[in-house]
């Protein structure tokens, strides 16, 4: 996968050199390229922001500038000269509390792309005609982390490429690992122990010492649902019910809820 973002801030990007994309990024799996927005401006002082339209307060990104950028990359993830086409057109995402919220069903389809360019705007965000030109040549997708303000994109980016990039084949040691996690299933990650047994007047369930691996599953899935009904009772809102088991049900009406033919509703 080659991955291309674009800033202002380039070194703020430093920590895709670490942990596990470092060590992707060393061994081939990830092409991952960062771009000063700067490089693409053509005054001496390297303008990238201009007043508003309209007024208010703030500044918004030249759209001369990111168009230059933009077109840069799109050609060097084809090939030099190359204009990429409807088949290899990469996509491009805006981070913005105006786009869709990230989630990991979208780190997963995100991880099937060839080429993915991250725009890290500033200020009062980019001039909206560089997203109108940019759709002739990307799949243009504004995405954002949550229901809150950053002051720019590149934190966004950082957790939406970590999330993405750990999902290509290869990057993460035992894929086993990437299936039971948090938002892989709809549902919120069982707890975890290590050794020791006893720590600090605390002990670790006795089931999972048991090596029933039977019982140890079931009672994995039960704290998955207890643990999502707690936090993230939005989740079972939503769950798939065609995924839920008897045990599944039953753990389920003994936490207060029903499970309806296509809901999961809590009782009283």
């Amino acid at each position: 996968m080659r991955i291309d973002v674009v800033s202002i801030f380039p070194e703020y990007l430093a920590a895709l050199d670490l942990s596990l994309i470092g060590k992707a990024r060393q061994d081939g799996l990830l092409d991952l390229n960062v771009h000063d927005l700067r490089d693409f401006t053509t005054d001496r002082h390297r303008t990238v922001d201009d007043t508003p339209y309209g007024g208010g307060a703030g500044m918004v990104m030249k759209a001369e500038p990111w168009a230059q950028a933009l077109g840069s990359v799109a050609e060097a993830g084809t090939g030099d000269g190359v204009t990429p086409d409807a088949e290899t057109r990469p996509v491009l995402i805006v981070p913005s509390p105006a786009g869709a919220v990230f989630t990991q069903a979208m780190a997963y389809e995100l991880a099937e792309e060839k080429h993915l360019v991250f725009a890290c705007g500033r200020y009062e965000g980019i001039d909206e005609r560089v997203l109108e030109w940019a759709d002739e040549r990307f799949d243009v997708r504004p995405v954002s982390l949550g229901d809150y303000v950053l002051n720019g994109g590149e934190v966004a980016v950082l957790a939406m490429v970590e999330a993405i990039g750990r999902l290509v084949p290869g990057v993460v040691g035992n894929p086993e690992s990437l299936v039971e996690e948090s938002h892989s299933d709809g549902l919120l990650e069982y707890p975890v122990y290590t050794k020791p047994s006893s720590w600090r007047d605390r002990n670790v369930p006795d089931i999972l010492l048991s090596g029933n691996h039977g019982k140890i599953a079931q009672w994995r899935r039960e704290q998955q649902l207890q643990r999502t009904a707690a936090r993230r009772p939005d989740l079972l809102e939503k769950f798939d019910v065609s995924q839920l088991t008897k045990a599944d049900k039953a753990a389920l009406a003994s936490m207060g809820y029903e499970v309806t033919k296509d809901r999961i509703l809590p009782l009283g």
